[in-house]
């Protein structure tokens, strides 16, 4: 049996680097924003644009589009060799950055890499577990992505004194890990999962259109509309604290740039360790309706106190507190794994490029807004939208958990599409499997 067959720790937290990076550098950018903006003398609809084109929006959403397709289509490997060359790419424009359109080019770069990832890395860790440690696998990939933030704000914190050029070398960072994360990602085994697929198509003569199939199946849309319903309300509001939340505390709050980020820093350590003792340990063995609900009130009574209560050292606490436990058992965790349960294999990674690129585009919207609603109609009113979409996830969430615990991806399969969908997948392993025994 391959590594990849065995989940392997090894394979499983080199695929969790496209997380690390996915948020670092959306962070990376939300650190050094104010630094930004008085260096380049950034208007509030230039400083919405950068959060749009970013990994936290339209760039994300664009490579997710393209990059579960190519997935689902040429491998889950083809994006693990050459998609870190993207996103190197993008850190380093940042980096050398001189005016507004050459740091809005690297963030977008680095957005459509971090897009392209995204989809391919939670497939790949799926498809690579048992039926009774895919959420502790998943675990793996959100705790990277839940460190990358943690990690950025400490090293933004102890570069601030050197301002913008800080946060120059951020990215600096980035690169770097982003050319180890490329180095090993591009030795991974291919997924066994996604082999046997394209050996029944083979067989079959089938040739799966990358979206007919998707939306032909009134099951898969179903899916679809839950899970957009479930983190695309959820995103909006942390997309929007991902890359604003520091600019927030500084423009709403009165804190200084190193207070915000290390605000920050100390939220995302709350993410990692809830995610890592909490999500982790509990995932595959709790009632997944009790548990999304939780986490997902938590987050909401986080922005209740934030903004009825004001940003007092006594509110922030509370909030980072509360919001960064609930980021680590809520809804991002539960979407990773839900999106790459609830579809069959051929294209399992597409509907994730769709989803990402539903949720990550309208957090594009809402971050060329959300400036907007907070310069004109104040804090309060930002957060009140705040507070009513995490609600909607809250409650979409809740009635429509589906019931995956304990169960293999074949037997989820069966459960949603028909016996005869995993029939000819077995088949058709079967088959392989005796033709390799007759060769050798």
């Amino acid at each position: 049996m391959s590594d990849s067959k065995k989940g392997s720790l090894k394979s499983t937290f080199t695929v969790s680097l496209t997380n690390f990076l996915d948020s670092g550098c959306i962070v990376a950018g939300a650190s050094g924003l104010t630094l930004w903006t008085s260096e380049l003398n950034l208007s509030s609809f230039q400083v919405g644009l950068l959060g749009a084109l970013s990994a936290n929006a339209f760039g994300a959403a664009i490579g997710a589009l393209f990059g579960g397709h190519l997935s689902d289509k040429f491998g889950r490997k083809i994006i693990y060799t050459y998609d870190m060359l993207v996103y190197m790419l993008g850190a380093l424009i940042v980096m050398f950055s001189m005016n507004f359109p050459m740091l809005l080019l690297g963030f977008t770069v680095t957005g459509v890499a971090v897009g392209a990832g995204v989809p391919a890395s939670w497939t790949y860790i799926s498809e690579t577990s048992g039926s009774n440690d895919r959420a502790k696998n998943i675990r793996i990939s959100q705790f990277a992505w839940s460190m990358g933030p943690a990690i950025i704000f400490i090293l933004g914190v102890v570069l601030s004194p050197l301002g913008l050029l800080g946060n120059r070398i951020l990215f600096g960072i980035l690169f770097v890990i982003a050319f180890i994360a490329w180095s090993l990602q591009r030795k991974l085994h291919e997924s066994e999962e996604w082999e046997e697929q394209k050996a029944k198509e083979k067989l079959t003569g089938e040739k799966p259109h990358p979206y007919k199939d998707l939306f032909s199946s009134k099951v898969s849309v179903k899916s679809l509309l839950f899970l957009i319903g479930v983190y695309m309300f959820w995103n909006l509001v942390a997309g929007a604290m991902g890359f604003f939340m520091p600019y927030v505390y500084e423009t709403a709050g009165g804190l200084s740039n190193m207070q915000a980020n290390l605000l920050q820093a100390i939220l995302w350590i709350f993410t990692a360790l809830a995610t890592y003792f909490g999500f982790a340990k509990y995932g595959d063995k709790a009632n997944h309706r009790i548990f999304y609900f939780v986490g997902a009130a938590m987050g909401a009574a986080s922005w209740i106190i934030l903004t009825f209560t004001g940003m007092g050292w006594s509110s922030l606490w509370f909030f980072v507190i509360l919001w960064g436990v609930s980021a680590g058992i809520g809804a991002q965790a539960w979407y990773a794994l839900w999106a790459t349960e609830l579809f069959p294999t051929k294209y399992r990674a597409g509907s994730q490029g769709v989803m990402f690129f539903v949720v990550r585009a309208s957090a594009g919207v809402w971050s060329i807004i959300f400036p907007t609603i907070l310069s004109t109609m104040g804090f309060k009113t930002a957060g009140l939208f705040m507070i009513g979409l995490l609600l909607v996830s809250l409650v979409i969430g809740t009635i429509w958990t589906p019931q995956t615990r304990g169960k293999s991806l074949d037997e989820i399969t069966e459960e949603r599409y028909g016996k005869e969908s995993v029939e000819k997948t077995t088949t058709t392993s079967s088959m392989s499997s005796s033709s390799e025994e007759k060769r050798v």
